[in-house]
């Protein structure tokens, strides 16, 4: 939805792809009702996109590419810093090393990671987050989230490692039909030949230890192989880089692994769970 405020909220990114918009439309002798309509928009969709009142839209973004884009592939350039500007200010830094990473192994404790969830789980849990977002922001968010899958398709492969807490498998977020939907997709998750996915079992560990007392945690290992580690505590963005640091928080993963359920019988508590969403 076109806004005022969103003039001043755009990023970057946004307010560079306007003035090129209008630059090269004006190049190509097109007035904004032309072009919409090349793109199947109304005149007020490109001025409100030429103001930045409302950012071109992935969709638009193609249209603009293939209209007035001459080939350069600037505006499909656009399209994945369009995204990025979407995420939250303390998860931008991380999502690039996410979508470049070699390998990628994550421990999570409360709900399902984001790169695996539904459309309906993100929706319900960001929805239903707190402080309250607007909807225009909640679907921003949703579609950024979504956005990262393209990391389980990507050539070269990325090797993804999963352990999630059992509790988090049970907690209901959104309805039971959507708790089954996305417990339907770690079952296909699963199944990948470069996914991997564990469930830590509520009675983990001899005489009640607890490898993972301390939260969720990711492990990245960079093209360059390097291996940093990723926290978000309380919607804070901290990257790990000091060798000594990253060491610790690996043995902590290993042990953590160890403490879980392997990945065949991980699957199969998953599947069971899925049916008891019914």
């Amino acid at each position: 939805m076109a806004r005022a405020e969103n003039k001043t909220e755009a990023g970057g990114t946004a307010h560079l792809v306007a003035a090129l918009a209008k630059a090269l439309r004006e190049q190509h002798g097109l007035t904004q009702p032309q072009l919409g309509e090349k793109l199947g928009y109304t005149a007020a969709a490109i001025s409100a996109m030429e103001t930045c009142a409302q950012p071109a839209s992935d969709q638009m973004l193609v249209g603009l590419e293939q209209e007035i884009g001459g080939g350069l592939g600037v505006f499909e350039k656009a399209r994945e810093l369009m995204r990025l500007d979407k995420y939250p200010a303390q998860f931008k830094n991380y999502v690039l090393l996410e979508q470049r990473a070699l390998t990628l192994s994550t421990y999570v404790t409360f709900v399902v990671h984001g790169l695996f969830q539904t459309e309906e789980y993100a929706r319900a849990l960001i929805g239903g987050g707190y402080p309250p977002l607007k909807d225009e922001r909640v679907e921003e968010l949703v579609e950024a989230r979504l956005a990262r899958r393209s990391l389980f398709d990507r050539d070269p492969t990325a090797l993804i490692e999963l352990i999630i807490e059992e509790s988090a498998l049970r907690r209901t977020i959104g309805s039971r039909e959507v708790m089954r939907g996305q417990l339907l997709r770690l079952v296909e998750c699963a199944k990948r030949r470069n996914v991997t996915v564990h469930v830590l079992p509520m009675g983990c560990g001899l005489d009640g230890e607890h490898a993972g007392d301390r939260g969720d945690v990711t492990l990245v290992e960079t093209p360059d192989h390097e291996h940093l580690v990723y926290l978000e505590p309380q919607d804070e963005s901290i990257l790990v880089s000091e060798p000594a640091k990253v060491t610790t928080y690996m043995h902590r993963y290993a042990k953590i692994r160890s403490q879980a359920l392997g990945p065949r019988e991980s699957l199969g508590l998953i599947e069971q769970l899925a049916g008891e969403f019914q």
